[in-house]
């Protein structure tokens, strides 16, 4: 489970084996959510209102480097670190 980023006690993982749709693992301590890589909603599980708003920013500035993330997963290659949220 390769982790991709981590800002403000956040981790991203992004899963090899994975089922569709293009998606990441975003971890805040005991919640976790699914987070659709083209429309940013939560597709399962829950994040506080503080830190949904987080990796959605996050994720709205480096959506192309996740798809390509998602594309390096179903290839099992390894993937590239994204910078975090400042």
């Amino acid at each position: 489970m390769p982790k991709i980023s981590e800002f403000f006690g956040i981790a991203i993982y992004m899963y090899y084996r994975e089922h569709q749709p293009p998606h990441f693992h975003a971890i805040y301590g005991d919640e976790e959510a699914l987070i659709a890589i083209d429309t940013l909603a939560v597709i399962a599980g829950r994040l506080s209102p503080r830190a949904i708003g987080l990796v959605s920013e996050w994720a709205s500035l480096h959506k192309d480097e996740l798809l390509e993330d998602w594309r390096l997963a179903e290839s099992r290659m390894p993937l590239a670190r994204i910078e975090p949220l400042r």
